[in-house]
């Protein structure tokens, strides 16, 4: 029975997002609430310019409500502790994005928060989190993926908190570029986490809410699918981003997060390389980074650049939840 429920959980949130998006979507361009777009981003973005942003706000809606909706229909006495850690990191992340999307639209330019101004803000919520676990005597080892090999960190599990959620929600943020691409590519490794959550020793708090963020995500999908009729804006990526570390962190799957995002990861790596070779060498290793960028700017068209990464997100997820249910 329980199975069933998990998959109503799902559908609610996918629900809630299609039901809410029709009446949010034209409040935001009301209020101008549009996508700015980068001057030294691909040319073929510039006709994106105008179309509605912030629609983060939908999923974490759905999320929230699907969330404690389903929360309260398994355990109507009372609301996990888990629960309330992973929706604070929603909340936390995604209040965070929304001032810098806010920012943006009020003054029509593409430059929101202030790196250091963001960057503060994702480190309180991570020593806010890391302060919560150690009141709830949370493990400080971690698993090595693939064997039964555990390294206690003690006092530096909370530089490993740190480094998860505010690098996870960076890097999520870097792949939201293309219509569909965070989207799909989320729902994908939300879903691996749901399933790992649910197996072996049942989850049910932390299952909850990663499959009420799958549905959310595909119910977003409906209108952020190519050609995209509104964009999450920071106020989904970086939710999402903290959401999806703080997943790994209360399931102790640290490291998979790795796997399972490789998407994320490899979008990040992209960044990285190439800054390192441009000041060191003044040569771009890439046409433009994040990745996704590069392979528009080789002719790929938007579809078939978010389809393959939707696949290569597949690929890592399968890889993932083998690792963990054969050698976890």
């Amino acid at each position: 029975m329980n199975e069933y429920i998990l998959l109503i959980t799902m559908a609610l949130s996918f629900v809630i997002t299609v039901v809410i998006s029709p009446v949010i979507i034209p409040f935001l361009r009301r209020l101008k609430f549009g996508q700015a777009i980068r001057d030294e981003g691909p040319e073929s973005h510039q006709k994106k310019s105008g179309t509605p942003t912030m629609g983060g706000v939908m999923i974490i809606i759905a999320v929230v409500a699907a969330t404690l909706i389903a929360s309260l229909w398994f355990n109507a006495d009372a609301l996990d502790s888990q629960l309330f850690l992973v929706l604070f990191v929603l909340l936390g992340y995604g209040l965070l994005g929304f001032l810098d999307d806010y920012i943006k639209v009020a003054k029509k330019r593409n430059l929101g928060l202030t790196s250091k101004q963001k960057m503060l803000g994702q480190i309180v919520i991570a020593i806010v989190v890391y302060w919560i676990l150690r009141q709830n005597d949370f493990p400080t080892d971690i698993a090595i993926p693939g064997t039964s090999f555990e390294i206690e960190l003690g006092w530096g599990y909370a530089l490993l908190i740190l480094f998860m959620l505010v690098g996870g929600s960076n890097a999520v943020n870097l792949t939201d570029g293309l219509d569909g691409l965070l989207a799909g590519t989320a729902a994908i490794a939300f879903g691996a986490f749901g399933i790992l959550a649910w197996s072996g020793t049942p989850n049910v708090e932390v299952t909850i809410f990663a499959l009420s963020v799958v549905g959310a995500l595909l119910g977003f999908l409906v209108f952020n699918a190519h050609p995209a009729r509104v964009f999450m804006g920071d106020t989904g990526s970086l939710a999402l981003g903290g959401a999806i570390a703080i997943i790994a962190i209360l399931t102790k799957l640290e490291l998979l997060l790795v796997i399972i995002g490789g998407v994320f990861v490899l979008e990040t790596l992209s960044v990285i390389i190439q800054v390192i070779s441009f000041k060191t060498t003044g040569k771009r290793v890439f046409k433009m980074s994040p990745l996704h960028h590069h392979y528009e700017l080789k002719g790929w068209s938007e579809w078939r650049v978010v389809t393959t990464f939707w696949t290569v997100g597949l690929i890592f997820a399968v890889i993932g939840i083998y690792i963990e249910v054969m050698f976890g």
